[in-house]
Protein backbone atom coordinates (compact mmCIF):
# COMPACT_ATOMS: atom_id res chain seq x y z
CA UNK A 1 0.00 0.00 0.00
CA UNK A 2 2.73 2.55 0.69
CA UNK A 3 4.07 1.86 -2.81
CA UNK A 4 0.73 2.55 -4.46
CA UNK A 5 0.50 5.97 -2.78
CA UNK A 6 3.93 6.93 -4.11
CA UNK A 7 2.89 6.14 -7.74
CA UNK A 8 -0.49 8.00 -7.49
CA UNK A 9 0.88 11.35 -6.30
CA UNK A 10 2.80 12.20 -9.51
CA UNK A 11 -0.44 11.69 -11.49
CA UNK A 12 -2.26 14.57 -9.78
CA UNK A 13 -0.48 17.41 -11.61
CA UNK A 14 -1.06 15.60 -14.92
CA UNK A 15 -4.80 15.22 -14.24
CA UNK A 16 -5.03 18.93 -13.32
CA UNK A 17 -3.37 19.91 -16.60
CA UNK A 18 -5.77 17.72 -18.57
CA UNK A 19 -8.81 19.29 -16.85
CA UNK A 20 -7.46 22.80 -17.51
CA UNK A 21 -6.99 21.96 -21.18
CA UNK A 22 -10.60 20.76 -21.41
CA UNK A 23 -11.91 23.96 -19.77
CA UNK A 24 -9.89 26.16 -22.13
CA UNK A 25 -11.03 24.16 -25.15
CA UNK A 26 -14.69 24.53 -24.16
CA UNK A 27 -14.43 28.31 -23.48
CA UNK A 28 -15.91 30.52 -26.20
CA UNK A 29 -13.51 32.66 -28.23
CA UNK A 30 -13.40 36.33 -27.11
CA UNK A 31 -15.98 38.40 -28.97
CA UNK A 32 -14.75 41.58 -30.69
CA UNK A 33 -16.92 44.40 -29.39
CA UNK A 34 -17.53 47.09 -31.99
CA UNK A 35 -18.96 50.51 -31.11
CA UNK A 36 -22.65 50.87 -31.78
CA UNK A 37 -23.15 53.33 -34.67
CA UNK A 38 -24.61 56.66 -33.58
CA UNK A 39 -27.62 57.06 -35.86
CA UNK A 40 -28.91 60.27 -34.31
CA UNK A 41 -29.32 63.21 -36.72
CA UNK A 42 -26.24 65.43 -36.74
CA UNK A 43 -26.83 68.96 -35.47
CA UNK A 44 -25.22 72.34 -34.91
CA UNK A 45 -26.51 74.46 -32.01
CA UNK A 46 -26.40 78.22 -31.47
CA UNK A 47 -26.37 79.78 -27.99
CA UNK A 48 -26.05 83.31 -26.70
CA UNK A 49 -27.54 86.68 -27.53
CA UNK A 50 -28.95 88.65 -30.45
CA UNK A 51 -26.06 88.00 -32.85
CA UNK A 52 -26.85 84.28 -32.81
CA UNK A 53 -30.62 84.65 -32.38
CA UNK A 54 -30.83 86.68 -35.59
CA UNK A 55 -32.00 90.03 -34.27
CA UNK A 56 -32.46 92.42 -37.17
CA UNK A 57 -33.13 89.79 -39.83
CA UNK A 58 -36.91 89.60 -39.34
CA UNK A 59 -39.01 86.47 -39.90
CA UNK A 60 -38.93 85.67 -36.18
CA UNK A 61 -40.19 82.35 -34.88
CA UNK A 62 -43.66 82.31 -33.31
CA UNK A 63 -43.43 82.74 -29.58
CA UNK A 64 -40.30 84.94 -29.84
CA UNK A 65 -41.96 88.08 -31.25
CA UNK A 66 -43.03 89.59 -27.95
CA UNK A 67 -45.80 87.29 -26.74
CA UNK A 68 -45.69 87.01 -22.93
CA UNK A 69 -42.62 89.21 -22.93
CA UNK A 70 -40.56 86.87 -25.12
CA UNK A 71 -38.53 89.04 -27.50
CA UNK A 72 -35.85 86.44 -28.21
CA UNK A 73 -36.34 87.20 -31.93
CA UNK A 74 -35.03 83.89 -33.25
CA UNK A 75 -34.94 84.47 -36.97
CA UNK A 76 -35.28 81.92 -39.77
CA UNK A 77 -32.46 83.93 -41.41
CA UNK A 78 -30.07 83.77 -38.45
CA UNK A 79 -26.55 82.61 -39.18
CA UNK A 80 -27.23 79.21 -37.56
CA UNK A 81 -30.04 78.48 -40.01
CA UNK A 82 -27.88 79.60 -42.93
CA UNK A 83 -24.86 77.54 -41.85
CA UNK A 84 -23.78 74.67 -44.13
CA UNK A 85 -21.74 71.79 -42.70
CA UNK A 86 -21.18 68.34 -44.23
CA UNK A 87 -23.51 65.74 -42.74
CA UNK A 88 -25.38 68.24 -40.56
CA UNK A 89 -29.13 68.06 -41.10
CA UNK A 90 -30.40 69.86 -37.99
CA UNK A 91 -29.79 73.49 -37.01
CA UNK A 92 -31.03 74.45 -33.57
CA UNK A 93 -31.15 78.02 -32.28
CA UNK A 94 -31.38 78.41 -28.48
CA UNK A 95 -30.11 82.00 -28.40
CA UNK A 96 -32.15 84.95 -27.18
CA UNK A 97 -31.80 88.61 -28.03
CA UNK A 98 -30.75 90.52 -24.94
CA UNK A 99 -29.23 87.50 -23.20
CA UNK A 100 -26.45 87.92 -20.65
CA UNK A 101 -23.75 85.37 -19.84
CA UNK A 102 -25.76 84.16 -16.83
CA UNK A 103 -28.65 83.29 -19.13
CA UNK A 104 -26.58 80.46 -20.57
CA UNK A 105 -26.00 78.89 -17.15
CA UNK A 106 -28.01 76.26 -15.34
CA UNK A 107 -31.00 78.41 -14.31
CA UNK A 108 -29.16 80.54 -11.77
CA UNK A 109 -32.04 82.98 -12.21
CA UNK A 110 -34.52 83.84 -14.93
CA UNK A 111 -33.51 87.13 -16.52
CA UNK A 112 -34.96 86.49 -19.99
CA UNK A 113 -37.11 83.82 -21.66
CA UNK A 114 -33.85 82.49 -23.07
CA UNK A 115 -32.40 81.66 -19.66
CA UNK A 116 -30.83 78.30 -18.82
CA UNK A 117 -29.65 77.72 -22.37
CA UNK A 118 -27.08 75.17 -21.19
CA UNK A 119 -29.80 72.98 -19.68
CA UNK A 120 -31.67 73.06 -22.97
CA UNK A 121 -28.44 72.26 -24.79
CA UNK A 122 -28.12 69.06 -22.76
CA UNK A 123 -31.58 67.98 -23.86
CA UNK A 124 -30.70 68.68 -27.49
CA UNK A 125 -27.37 66.85 -27.17
CA UNK A 126 -29.17 63.73 -25.96
CA UNK A 127 -31.56 63.75 -28.88
CA UNK A 128 -29.10 64.72 -31.60
CA UNK A 129 -25.42 64.09 -32.36
CA UNK A 130 -24.13 67.62 -31.83
CA UNK A 131 -21.19 68.43 -34.07
CA UNK A 132 -20.67 72.06 -33.10
CA UNK A 133 -21.87 74.59 -30.52
CA UNK A 134 -21.54 78.22 -31.63
CA UNK A 135 -21.72 80.92 -28.96
CA UNK A 136 -21.93 84.72 -28.97
CA UNK A 137 -22.22 86.26 -25.51
CA UNK A 138 -20.78 89.09 -23.43
CA UNK A 139 -21.83 92.31 -25.17
CA UNK A 140 -24.92 92.71 -22.97
CA UNK A 141 -22.96 92.19 -19.77
CA UNK A 142 -20.59 94.86 -18.50
CA UNK A 143 -19.92 96.42 -21.93
CA UNK A 144 -23.67 97.10 -22.20
CA UNK A 145 -23.20 97.58 -25.92
CA UNK A 146 -26.82 98.50 -26.72
CA UNK A 147 -26.81 101.15 -23.99
CA UNK A 148 -23.45 102.37 -25.28
CA UNK A 149 -24.93 102.90 -28.75
CA UNK A 150 -27.92 104.74 -27.26
CA UNK A 151 -25.63 106.96 -25.24
CA UNK A 152 -23.73 107.85 -28.38
CA UNK A 153 -26.99 108.71 -30.16
CA UNK A 154 -27.89 110.97 -27.25
CA UNK A 155 -24.48 112.66 -27.55
CA UNK A 156 -25.25 113.34 -31.22
CA UNK A 157 -28.64 114.85 -30.29
CA UNK A 158 -27.18 117.03 -27.54
CA UNK A 159 -24.56 118.85 -29.53
CA UNK A 160 -23.41 120.83 -26.52
CA UNK A 161 -22.41 117.63 -24.68
CA UNK A 162 -19.02 115.95 -25.17
CA UNK A 163 -18.85 112.97 -27.54
CA UNK A 164 -19.83 109.69 -25.91
CA UNK A 165 -16.37 108.23 -26.49
CA UNK A 166 -14.80 110.86 -24.23
CA UNK A 167 -16.41 109.24 -21.21
CA UNK A 168 -16.65 105.65 -22.45
CA UNK A 169 -13.14 105.09 -23.77
CA UNK A 170 -11.43 105.25 -20.34
CA UNK A 171 -14.06 102.89 -18.85
CA UNK A 172 -14.03 100.37 -21.66
CA UNK A 173 -11.04 98.21 -20.58
CA UNK A 174 -12.45 97.88 -17.06
CA UNK A 175 -15.84 96.86 -18.44
CA UNK A 176 -14.19 94.19 -20.57
CA UNK A 177 -12.20 92.90 -17.60
CA UNK A 178 -15.43 92.54 -15.62
CA UNK A 179 -17.15 90.77 -18.53
CA UNK A 180 -14.46 88.15 -19.15
CA UNK A 181 -15.06 85.85 -16.13
CA UNK A 182 -18.80 85.84 -16.84
CA UNK A 183 -18.23 84.62 -20.40
CA UNK A 184 -15.76 82.05 -19.06
CA UNK A 185 -18.46 80.80 -16.68
CA UNK A 186 -20.93 80.47 -19.56
CA UNK A 187 -18.45 78.40 -21.57
CA UNK A 188 -17.80 76.21 -18.52
CA UNK A 189 -21.53 75.57 -18.19
CA UNK A 190 -21.71 74.61 -21.86
CA UNK A 191 -18.88 72.11 -21.35
CA UNK A 192 -20.67 70.73 -18.29
CA UNK A 193 -23.94 70.37 -20.20
CA UNK A 194 -22.24 68.43 -22.96
CA UNK A 195 -20.47 66.16 -20.47
CA UNK A 196 -23.79 65.45 -18.76
CA UNK A 197 -25.09 64.41 -22.17
CA UNK A 198 -22.22 61.93 -22.54
CA UNK A 199 -19.83 63.93 -24.73
CA UNK A 200 -16.11 64.21 -24.15
CA UNK A 201 -14.70 67.67 -24.81
CA UNK A 202 -13.05 66.51 -28.03
CA UNK A 203 -16.21 65.00 -29.50
CA UNK A 204 -17.68 68.30 -30.67
CA UNK A 205 -16.45 71.76 -31.62
CA UNK A 206 -17.06 74.70 -29.29
CA UNK A 207 -16.75 78.10 -30.99
CA UNK A 208 -16.90 81.50 -29.34
CA UNK A 209 -17.41 84.30 -31.84
CA UNK A 210 -17.18 88.04 -31.37
CA UNK A 211 -19.25 90.86 -32.86
CA UNK A 212 -19.07 92.79 -36.13
CA UNK A 213 -18.49 96.52 -35.96
CA UNK A 214 -21.81 97.95 -37.13
CA UNK A 215 -20.53 101.41 -38.02
CA UNK A 216 -17.75 103.28 -39.76
CA UNK A 217 -16.71 106.91 -39.70
CA UNK A 218 -16.40 106.76 -43.50
CA UNK A 219 -20.03 107.55 -44.26
CA UNK A 220 -21.85 110.27 -46.14
CA UNK A 221 -22.56 113.14 -43.69
CA UNK A 222 -26.13 113.28 -45.01
CA UNK A 223 -26.77 109.96 -43.27
CA UNK A 224 -25.51 111.11 -39.87
CA UNK A 225 -29.07 111.77 -38.71
CA UNK A 226 -32.23 109.95 -37.70
CA UNK A 227 -32.67 108.65 -41.24
CA UNK A 228 -29.60 106.45 -40.88
CA UNK A 229 -26.76 106.69 -38.36
CA UNK A 230 -27.13 109.56 -35.85
CA UNK A 231 -23.61 109.55 -34.44
CA UNK A 232 -20.74 111.99 -34.25
CA UNK A 233 -17.80 111.18 -36.50
CA UNK A 234 -15.36 110.78 -33.60
CA UNK A 235 -17.74 108.34 -31.91
CA UNK A 236 -18.14 106.33 -35.11
CA UNK A 237 -14.35 106.07 -35.32
CA UNK A 238 -14.08 104.98 -31.69
CA UNK A 239 -16.65 102.21 -32.11
CA UNK A 240 -14.93 100.82 -35.21
CA UNK A 241 -11.27 101.18 -34.26
CA UNK A 242 -11.31 100.76 -30.49
CA UNK A 243 -14.50 99.54 -28.82
CA UNK A 244 -15.31 96.56 -31.05
CA UNK A 245 -11.69 95.37 -31.60
CA UNK A 246 -10.99 95.54 -27.85
CA UNK A 247 -14.17 93.56 -27.14
CA UNK A 248 -13.01 90.93 -29.64
CA UNK A 249 -9.57 90.76 -28.05
CA UNK A 250 -11.09 90.17 -24.61
CA UNK A 251 -13.31 87.37 -25.94
CA UNK A 252 -10.33 85.82 -27.72
CA UNK A 253 -8.51 85.47 -24.40
CA UNK A 254 -11.54 83.82 -22.82
CA UNK A 255 -11.86 81.35 -25.69
CA UNK A 256 -8.19 80.39 -25.49
CA UNK A 257 -8.39 79.78 -21.74
CA UNK A 258 -11.52 77.64 -22.19
CA UNK A 259 -10.03 75.53 -24.97
CA UNK A 260 -12.64 76.82 -27.43
CA UNK A 261 -12.07 77.89 -30.99
CA UNK A 262 -12.47 81.61 -31.67
CA UNK A 263 -13.85 83.53 -34.65
CA UNK A 264 -13.20 87.27 -34.74
CA UNK A 265 -16.05 89.13 -36.47
CA UNK A 266 -14.87 92.66 -35.70
CA UNK A 267 -14.05 93.32 -39.39
CA UNK A 268 -16.77 91.12 -40.87
CA UNK A 269 -18.94 94.03 -42.04
CA UNK A 270 -16.08 96.24 -43.26
CA UNK A 271 -17.22 98.09 -46.37
CA UNK A 272 -20.82 97.06 -45.76
CA UNK A 273 -21.58 98.73 -42.42
CA UNK A 274 -24.77 100.66 -41.77
CA UNK A 275 -24.92 103.86 -43.85
CA UNK A 276 -21.86 102.90 -45.91
CA UNK A 277 -23.79 102.77 -49.20
CA UNK A 278 -25.89 105.96 -49.41
CA UNK A 279 -27.10 105.25 -52.95
CA UNK A 280 -27.45 101.47 -52.55
CA UNK A 281 -28.57 100.57 -49.01
CA UNK A 282 -29.36 97.00 -50.15
CA UNK A 283 -25.58 96.42 -50.25
CA UNK A 284 -25.26 97.11 -46.54
CA UNK A 285 -25.05 94.10 -44.22
CA UNK A 286 -25.98 96.02 -41.07
CA UNK A 287 -29.32 97.68 -40.36
CA UNK A 288 -29.48 101.43 -40.06
CA UNK A 289 -31.45 103.04 -37.23
CA UNK A 290 -34.82 101.28 -36.91
CA UNK A 291 -37.59 102.42 -34.60
CA UNK A 292 -40.59 100.24 -33.82
CA UNK A 293 -43.11 102.95 -32.91
CA UNK A 294 -45.69 100.44 -31.71
CA UNK A 295 -43.24 99.18 -29.08
CA UNK A 296 -42.11 102.72 -28.32
CA UNK A 297 -45.64 103.78 -27.40
CA UNK A 298 -45.90 101.22 -24.60
CA UNK A 299 -43.92 101.74 -21.42
CA UNK A 300 -43.30 98.02 -20.85
CA UNK A 301 -41.85 97.54 -24.35
CA UNK A 302 -40.23 100.91 -25.02
CA UNK A 303 -36.76 99.55 -24.31
CA UNK A 304 -37.17 97.16 -27.26
CA UNK A 305 -38.09 99.84 -29.79
CA UNK A 306 -34.57 100.20 -31.22
CA UNK A 307 -33.52 96.55 -30.84
CA UNK A 308 -33.15 95.79 -34.55
CA UNK A 309 -30.94 98.82 -35.13
CA UNK A 310 -27.29 98.21 -36.01
CA UNK A 311 -27.64 94.43 -36.09
CA UNK A 312 -26.86 92.38 -39.21
CA UNK A 313 -29.67 91.95 -41.69
CA UNK A 314 -30.46 88.63 -43.41
CA UNK A 315 -27.74 89.24 -46.02
CA UNK A 316 -25.20 90.05 -43.31
CA UNK A 317 -26.00 86.87 -41.41
CA UNK A 318 -25.67 84.92 -44.64
CA UNK A 319 -22.16 86.30 -45.23
CA UNK A 320 -21.12 85.54 -41.63
CA UNK A 321 -22.57 82.03 -41.90
CA UNK A 322 -20.44 81.38 -44.98
CA UNK A 323 -17.28 82.37 -43.13
CA UNK A 324 -18.26 80.39 -40.03
CA UNK A 325 -18.91 77.28 -42.13
CA UNK A 326 -15.51 77.57 -43.80
CA UNK A 327 -13.90 78.04 -40.40
CA UNK A 328 -15.61 74.96 -38.94
CA UNK A 329 -14.61 72.85 -41.93
CA UNK A 330 -10.98 73.91 -41.47
CA UNK A 331 -8.45 73.30 -38.73
CA UNK A 332 -7.63 76.79 -37.46
CA UNK A 333 -8.07 77.26 -33.73
CA UNK A 334 -8.76 80.95 -34.25
CA UNK A 335 -9.39 83.16 -37.24
CA UNK A 336 -10.96 86.43 -38.37
CA UNK A 337 -13.66 86.83 -41.01
CA UNK A 338 -12.36 89.20 -43.70
CA UNK A 339 -13.81 90.26 -47.03
CA UNK A 340 -12.17 88.50 -49.98
CA UNK A 341 -11.77 89.53 -53.61
CA UNK A 342 -14.81 87.41 -54.46
CA UNK A 343 -17.05 89.57 -52.27
CA UNK A 344 -17.48 86.85 -49.65
CA UNK A 345 -16.11 86.58 -46.12
CA UNK A 346 -13.33 84.08 -45.49
CA UNK A 347 -11.46 83.09 -42.31
CA UNK A 348 -7.86 84.32 -42.18
CA UNK A 349 -5.15 83.88 -39.55
CA UNK A 350 -5.28 86.23 -36.59
CA UNK A 351 -2.12 88.09 -35.64
CA UNK A 352 -0.55 87.03 -32.39
CA UNK A 353 -1.87 88.97 -29.38
CA UNK A 354 1.55 90.55 -28.86
CA UNK A 355 1.49 92.06 -32.35
CA UNK A 356 -2.05 93.34 -31.92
Amino acid sequence: MPGHRRTALPLLPLIALLLLALVVADSPAPVERRPVPDTRPRAVVGLGDSTIAGEGAGDYAPGTRGADGNFCHRSADSLIYQLELPGVTERINLACSGAHADDIGFARFQRTPGSAQAARLREVALRYRVQAVVVAIGANDDPRFADTMLRCIQAWARRSDPPCSAALAPQWPQRLDAMAPKVAGALADIRAAMRRAGYADGEYTLVLQSYPSPLTENIDPSLQDLSGCPFRTEDLAWVRTRAVPQLSAALREVAEAAGARFLDLSRAAAGHEACSWPAAPSREWINRLRVDFELLRREETGHRALAESFHPNALGYSRIAGCLGEFLRGSRREAACVLGADGALHPVDLPSPASG
